[in-house]
């Protein structure tokens, strides 16, 4: 698993603090936005967090994964865990998809885990119901999954604040994606990652960010998400940024955002 550094400026955090992508995206998301504005990862650097952007396995700069397409969830977890075990305990920050790996190792790796911050995060397991292998909504695992163009501008780059003007160098920043991940999140046949007992997560800081034009993420979803582990829910528009969707990391305002969570981490005296 490919991960890259950004090493603090100026007043450093002891906390680390570990950006996991979403689907079909790779750590670039973190790095420069499409309009090349400064990403989150420098700016966290610049406000003293040790900072690392992580690529996917399978994603990016990690490289070919054999089988890509039957790729799990765990794979992806277990890279993740002897990251943590090399640079200790952090915060981990996840995106949509990569939701899953925060929680996850919340549970099976507590002591690791300073705090959780999900931006739009898939919930667990125990909020969705199964989804029949014949369904719509399950994926053939023959093959990895691709994002179309259509889907990207229907979901990712629908919000006010996403530099549109920038879309096609966007789209063409995007990769393929397991079809096994992709089943894996959305429950089909019972078998995404259950977490059975919220409370293992209870004494873990964790918030959910959300923004109003988020077509896949309702206020409803993500506020479950958040009272389930006791966490706190930040929707956007309530503290002053409305139009947000998918991708605030990418949008206009992105370092407004990241000072949001800069704070709230702040708040849990880290």
């Amino acid at each position: 698993m490919y991960v890259q550094y950004y090493d603090p400026t100026h007043n450093q955090n002891p906390v680390p603090i570990v950006l996991l992508h979403g689907g079909f995206h790779t750590g670039a998301c973190f790095v420069q936005t499409p309009d090349r504005r400064p990403g989150w990862g420098l700016y966290l650097a610049e406000q003293g967090w040790k900072t690392y952007i992580v690529d996917l396995p399978g994603h990016g700069r990690s490289g070919f994964v054999p089988n890509f397409s039957v790729m799990p969830y765990q794979r992806i977890i277990n890279a993740t865990v002897a990251l943590l075990k090399q640079i200790g305990p952090s915060v981990i920050l996840t995106h949509s998809m990569s939701g899953v790996i925060g929680w996850q190792i919340g549970k099976t790796h507590p002591q690791l885990v300073k705090a959780i911050i999900g931006i739009a995060p898939v919930p667990p397991a125990d909020l969705l119901p199964a989804i029949a292998k014949d369904s719509d909504e399950a994926c053939p695992e023959d093959r990895p999954r691709i994002q179309s163009c259509e889907d990207t501008k229907k979901y990712f780059t629908n919000s006010d604040t996403f530099p549109k003007e920038t879309f096609e160098d966007y789209f063409r920043s995007l990769v393929a994606e397991s079809a096994r991940m992709s089943n894996e999140r959305r429950n089909v046949e019972g078998q995404g990652l259950y977490i059975g007992d919220p409370q293992i997560l209870f004494n873990i800081p964790i918030c959910v960010i959300t923004g109003d034009q988020d077509k896949r993420h309702p206020y409803e979803v993500d506020a479950e998400t958040a009272k389930y582990f006791r966490g706190d829910f930040i929707w956007l528009p309530e503290v002053g940024f409305p139009g947000h969707g998918h991708l605030p990391m990418l949008e206009q305002g992105n370092l407004a955002i990241a000072n949001l969570f800069i704070n709230w981490l702040n708040s849990k005296g880290l």
